[in-house]
């Protein structure tokens, strides 16, 4: 049966600065840059929030952790056991495994075995890793992703992480790519299915061509300037997951204007059919 998650996206207006990873090119390093926002809720009270809103599992993007600190992530994993919720997965929005610069592509691989053994301490069942921001027709690009995915993968393992990755960035644009990478791993990868992140006419089909290897769909719907969503759109996109029996985690990502709560449950009203 499927059950209802939350990304931490749907809140990143209120859950204090975003704390976003880049490449600096000239040093050669990555360096921390901070979007503020004001913090209307701590991270480590969600879980008690939405285990009382009757979710079954967070999601949390790399850029919301206020601290790495030991002490911290032992703090959230307890959150997490005590309001009885899933930590389903560390959102990793940052990494070129792609990329034809191998000083970047190694120091974003040593980034990601440091985003590993975050996620292990702090209870986390997967982490989602970018494959790629190479155009999807670059094939020399898709084997390095590759071979970047199996070394993070076996690293995983060694960590009881498990490495997903997503239908998300350039890279894994096309279905026919997502797919390229999970073959490469004998279908053994599996995958977050969002659904705002194919575009144009064969965005159903292609929706639905990776849904068999999906842990997690991001449940995105195209919002109007008022952040209500487009219901007929939105639930075709749903129904795709009953046509395809999909059982897993249905992850609300709320990222229209307004108050967010409000966009949240909007959506979930939406959603709740199909749980």
């Amino acid at each position: 049966m499927s059950y209802l998650s939350l990304s931490t996206w749907s809140l990143h207006r209120n859950l204090g600065p975003l704390r976003w990873t880049q490449w600096d090119a000239d040093t050669r390093t990555h360096v921390s840059v901070e979007t503020p926002q004001p913090e209307l809720m701590k991270l480590v009270d969600l879980p008690a929030f939405l285990a009382k809103e009757g979710f079954g599992a967070l999601e949390i993007g790399h850029f919301h952790f206020p601290s790495t600190d030991d002490s911290y992530l032992a703090e959230l994993r307890g959150a997490f056991e005590q309001a009885g919720i899933s930590f389903d997965t560390v959102l990793l929005d940052y990494g070129d495994l792609s990329t034809a610069d191998e000083v970047r592509r190694q120091a974003d691989i040593g980034y990601i075995r440091q985003w590993i053994d975050i996620a292990q301490k702090a209870g986390a069942k997967n982490i989602r890793v970018v494959a790629g921001e190479s155009e999807p027709t670059d094939e020399a690009a898709l084997a390095r992703s590759i071979a970047g995915l199996k070394e993070l993968h076996a690293y995983g393992q060694s960590r009881s992480v498990r490495v997903i990755t997503e239908n998300f960035k350039p890279l894994t644009s096309t279905a026919a790519n997502c797919l390229a990478i999970i073959e490469a791993f004998d279908g053994k990868l599996n995958i977050v299915d969002d659904f705002g992140n194919f575009k144009g006419e064969t965005k159903y089909e292609q929706l639905a061509a990776i849904l068999p290897y999906a842990v997690s769909i991001h449940a995105k719907a195209q919002y109007d300037e008022n952040g209500i969503a487009d219901a007929e759109e939105y639930t075709r996109c749903l129904e795709l997951l009953k046509e395809g029996s999909y059982n897993g985690a249905i992850s609300l990502i709320y990222d229209g204007p307004g108050d967010m709560w409000e966009g949240i449950n909007r959506v979930r009203r939406i959603v709740e059919a199909y749980l």
